[in-house]
């Protein structure tokens, strides 16, 4: 069973976390104006790279808290992980 660091609590087994999709993503400033097809590519289209991903977890069976971290998707290890508000790598402030 592979570990989960989480940024409260440190490690912990992966069951006691969900998953929550890729990090970053921007709710549509007028969602009222968006067709269907539009609002299709907001719901179910991501990046979905081979390699490092933003990503956000939830620790359900512990802190019940939000974070963000990268992981890479090809061995499903993960880089690093932030409390959500921490700066990025790259720069930008983590959601």
């Amino acid at each position: 069973m592979q570990l989960i660091p989480c940024p409260w609590c440190g490690p912990r087994e992966e069951v006691e976390f969900h998953f929550g999709g890729e990090a970053h993503v921007a709710y549509p400033a007028d969602p009222a104006a968006l067709d269907d097809r539009e609002w299709a590519e907001f719901v179910f289209y991501r990046a979905n790279p081979a390699g490092a991903l933003d990503e956000q977890w939830y620790h359900s069976a512990g802190c019940r808290r939000w974070f963000t971290a990268v992981r890479d998707t090809v061995t499903y290890r993960f880089q690093s992980v932030d409390r959500p508000g921490a700066a990025h790598p790259n720069g930008r402030t983590r959601a």
